[in-house]
C-alpha cells in the first residue's frame, strides 16, 4: 500500500495559505542565511591554511652540505611600515640543478630580481632612494606567480646571488633573539619547507578563533529556521494525530516538509555564495586580499554544510513534536507549558566548574583544546537560557504591575525554548563583546620609532660603520643622529647587540630612505626598525584584532535577523492569542508593547550576565599575558552592547506590521 505521507505533506503545504507560505519563506531565507555564513567561514578558515602553504618555500629546510645544490638566505625589510619578503639565492658550482622556486619558471640567474606584481607597482611609484635602490640594479623585473603568494597584496622579492655574495653568506643568516623567524639562512636542495611565513602563519589560528566564538550565533539562526510556524504546524499535525495518524506518519510529515524548505534555502545559500565568491576576495585579512580559487571550499564542503544545514533544520522541526506523537490532545487544547527543569542549573555548575579547573593551568592547554572549552561554556549557556527565561516569567508574572508585563511574564514562562532563541544570538555576542573589548593582547614594550640600525661584528666595526653612514646619509639627503649602540643599553633598538642606530627626522619617508641609504653596511643584511623588532606581537594583534571587529559585527548582525525572523515567526504563530485577546479588548499597543517586553527583560539579565563573563575572562587573559586592561574598551564596550540591542530592537519592530494586519479582523479566525 502506498505511504500517504508525501501526498497528505504536499496537500497541506498548498493549503496552508498565504501565512503558511509566509514562514515557509522565512524559514527557507534563515536557512539560505546560515548555509552562506557557514561555508564563508570555512572559506576563510581552509583560505587562510593555504595561504600559510603558499609561503612554507620561503623558510629553507637545511639539507647536509654534500646534497646541497643552492644557499637560500630570507630575510624581511619594511617600506612604509609594511613587510617586504626578501628571498635570496645563490646556485652552488658543481651541483646539480636546483628546481624553480614556486611561482618562478626556473630556479634564478645571478643578478635577476622577481617580484610580486603588488611590489612591482610599488617599486614605479616610489622614488628609487626609497626602495628599488635596496635590490640590484636591473633593466627590468621578473614576476613572481600566484604559486609563489599569499595574497596578490603581498609584497616579495626573489633576488639571484652570487655564492660569494653578502647577502647569502653565514652573517647574513645570524639571528638575535627577537627577529629568528625574519632571518634565517640554509643550505637547500629544494622548496619543501614547512614552516609558513610569520606573516601568515597565525592566520589560521586566529580564523578559527572567530568561527567557534561565531558558529553558535549561526547555529541558532539555522535551528530557528526548523520551528517556524511550529505552533501552526503542531496544531494541524495534533489535529491529524487525533483522527488517526501514527507518531512515525506525523514525524514523517514534519520531516519531510522541514527537508525541503531547508533544502531549498540552504541550496540558495550555497548559490550565493558561489556567486559572491569574487566579491568575498577583495576583503582584505593579514596580508591582503585573497586569491578566489583559495576561497572556494570545494563541492564535498558545500554538499556537507547543504546536508547538515537541512538535517539541523529538520531535526529542530521534528524535537517541537514529542508531545504531538504523545499528547495531541494537550496540545490541540494548548494545555500544556513548556516547563524547564532544574537539572539544567546543575549541569551549568557542573560545565563551570569543569571549565574552571581545566584552564586553572592554561599554559599547558593547546590552542585546540581552548577552543573546544569556549565551545564547551556556548553549550553551557545554551543549556542554562530556557531555565532562566522560565524562572524570569513566573518573577515577573508575580510581580506584574501593568497589562503588557503580565502578558510578557506570561509568554516567558509559557514557552521560555521559543523565548531563549529570539534573544540567545546577542546573548551569545556579548561575551563576544565582553572579551574582545577589554582584552590587550600586544605587549607593550620600548618604543623606536624613527631609529634605523644596523648591526655590525664588534664595537670597532660599529665606529667604523658609524663614520660611513653619516656620509651615506647626508648623501641622500637624511638629517639623522648617528649614535654608536653599547652591549650594555639593553633598551635600544639593537638590545645589548653591537651596531649602528640613526635617529631619522622627518617622517616616515624619511626612515625608508634612511633604510636605502645604509643597506650597502649591513654586511648582506637590511637595516631594520620598530616594525622587524615588534613584528611578531604586531602581526598576532593585528589578526586577533581584525578577527575580534569581524566576529563583533557579524555576531550582531546574525543576532538581530536572528531576532527578526522569529519575532515575525511567533506573530505568525499566535495569531489567533492576538486575535482572542483582541476580542476581549486588548489594545494594539499593549500587544506590541508585550512583545518587546518580553525580549527585553530576559536580554537585559542573561546578556548582562554573558557581557560580564566575557569581560572576566578579558582580564584573567590579560593578567596571564601580564598586560593592563584596554582603557577605551569600557567605551567600545558599551557602543557594542548599545548597538545590539537597538538592533535587536529594531528588528523585533520590523514585525510590527504584521502583527497590526494578523489582529486586523479578529471575529474571522482562520485556524
Amino acid at each position: 500500500m502506498r505511504s500517504p505521507v508525501l501526498p497528505l505533506t504536499l496537500h497541506l503545504a498548498r493549503s496552508s495559505g498565504r501565512r503558511g507560505l509566509q514562514s515557509q519563506l522565512l524559514a527557507a531565507g534563515a536557512a539560505a542565511v546560515g548555509s552562506f555564513l557557514l561555508l564563508v567561514m570555512i572559506a576563510a578558515t581552509l583560505g587562510a591554511g593555504a595561504r600559510a602553504d603558499h609561503t612554507t618555500w620561503r623558510t629553507p629546510d637545511a639539507v647536509p652540505a654534500k646534497r646541497a645544490t643552492a644557499v637560500q638566505a630570507t630575510t624581511t625589510t619594511y617600506v612604509r611600515q609594511e613587510p617586504v619578503t626578501v628571498v635570496n639565492l645563490a646556485h652552488l658550482p658543481g651541483r646539480a640543478a636546483t628546481p624553480a622556486p614556486p611561482g618562478l619558471r626556473s630556479f634564478p640567474k645571478q643578478g635577476r630580481v622577481y617580484v610580486s606584481p603588488a611590489l612591482a607597482e610599488l617599486l614605479h611609484n616610489l622614488p628609487a632612494g626609497q626602495l628599488a635602490d635596496r635590490f640590484p640594479k636591473v633593466r627590468s623585473y621578473g614576476t613572481i606567480g600566484a604559486a609563489g603568494l599569499a595574497s596578490p597584496d603581498e609584497l616579495v622579492a626573489v633576488v639571484g646571488r652570487a655564492p660569494g655574495d653578502a647577502a647569502v653568506a653565514k652573517a647574513a643568516g645570524e639571528q638575535n633573539y627577537y627577529d629568528a623567524d625574519l632571518t634565517k639562512r640554509a643550505l637547500v636542495s629544494g622548496f619543501s619547507g614547512t614552516r609558513a611565513s610569520p606573516f601568515t602563519g597565525v592566520d589560521q589560528g586566529a580564523v578559527l578563533l572567530g568561527v567557534v566564538l561565531l558558529v553558535m550565533p549561526v547555529v541558532v539562526l539555522a535551528s530557528a529556521a526548523g520551528r517556524l510556524g511550529a505552533a501552526r504546524r503542531e496544531q494541524r499535525l495534533a489535529a491529524l494525530r487525533l483522527a488517526g495518524a501514527t507518531p512515525r506518519q506525523i514525524l514523517a510529515m514534519t520531516a519531510v516538509e522541514a527537508a525541503a524548505v531547508g533544502a531549498a534555502g540552504a541550496l540558495a545559500g550555497a548559490l550565493a555564495y558561489t556567486v559572491l565568491l569574487p566579491v568575498l576576495a577583495e576583503l582584505p585579512y593579514g596580508v591582503g586580499v585573497w586569491y578566489t580559487g583559495r576561497l572556494w571550499v570545494g563541492l564535498p564542503w558545500l554538499a556537507a554544510v547543504v546536508a547538515a544545514v537541512t538535517a539541523l533544520i529538520t531535526v529542530s522541526a521534528v524535537t517541537m513534536l514529542r508531545q504531538v506523537a504523545t499528547s495531541p490532545l494537550g496540545v490541540a487544547q494548548q494545555a500544556n507549558p513548556r516547563r524547564t527543569r532544574l537539572i539544567r542549573l546543575v549541569l551549568f555548575v557542573a560545565v563551570l566548574l569543569y571549565i574552571w579547573m581545566t584552564t586553572g593551568d592554561s599554559g599547558q592547554l593547546k590552542p585546540r583544546q581552548l577552543l573546544a572549552l569556549l565551545a564547551l561554556f556556548y553549550g553551557a549557556f545554551w543549556l542554562l537560557g530556557p531555565w532562566v527565561v522560565d524562572r524570569l516569567g513566573r518573577i515577573v508574572s508575580r510581580r506584574a504591575r501593568r497589562p503588557a508585563t503580565l502578558l510578557a511574564g506570561r509568554r516567558l514562562s509559557d514557552d521560555p525554548r521559543a523565548v531563549w532563541r529570539t534573544v540567545s544570538g546577542l546573548v551569545l555576542a556579548g561575551f563576544v563583546a565582553g572579551f574582545f573589548s577589554v582584552s590587550t593582547l600586544g605587549l607593550e614594550g620600548p618604543s623606536h620609532h624613527g631609529q634605523v640600525a644596523v648591526i655590525t661584528a664588534n664595537a670597532a666595526g660599529a665606529r667604523h660603520t658609524a663614520t660611513e653612514a653619516r656620509t651615506l646619509l647626508h648623501r641622500a639627503g637624511v638629517t639623522a643622529t648617528v649614535t654608536v649602540a653599547s652591549e650594555d643599553d639593553f633598551d635600544s633598538l639593537l638590545s645589548g647587540v653591537d651596531g649602528v642606530i640613526a635617529q631619522v627626522s622627518g617622517g616616515q619617508e624619511r626612515v625608508d630612505t634612511a633604510v636605502t641609504a645604509l643597506t650597502p653596511l649591513g654586511s648582506g643584511r637590511y637595516p631594520f626598525t620598530q616594525e622587524y623588532v615588534s613584528s611578531s606581537d604586531d602581526t598576532v594583534t593585528a589578526r586577533v584584532a581584525t578577527v575580534s571587529t569581524a566576529t563583533l559585527v557579524l555576531s550582531f548582525l546574525v543576532a538581530a535577523a536572528s531576532a527578526g525572523l522569529t519575532a515575525a515567526a511567533n506573530v505568525l504563530d499566535r495569531r489567533r492569542v492576538y486575535g482572542l485577546l483582541r476580542l476581549a479588548g486588548t489594545p494594539l499597543e499593549v500587544l506590541d508593547r508585550a512583545r518587546v517586553r518580553e525580549t527585553v527583560i530576559p536580554l537585559a539579565v542573561l546578556a548582562g550576565g554573558t557581557t560580564a563573563m566575557g569581560v572576566f575572562g578579558a582580564m584573567q587573559l590579560n593578567k596571564a599575558a601580564g598586560t593592563t586592561i584596554n582603557a577605551s574598551g569600557a567605551v567600545e564596550l558599551v557602543l557594542c552592547v548599545a548597538v545590539g540591542t537597538l538592533a535587536m530592537l529594531a528588528a523585533i519592530a520590523g514585525s510590527r506590521p504584521l502583527l497590526r494586519k494578523v489582529t486586523a479582523g479578529p471575529a474571522q479566525m482562520a485556524d
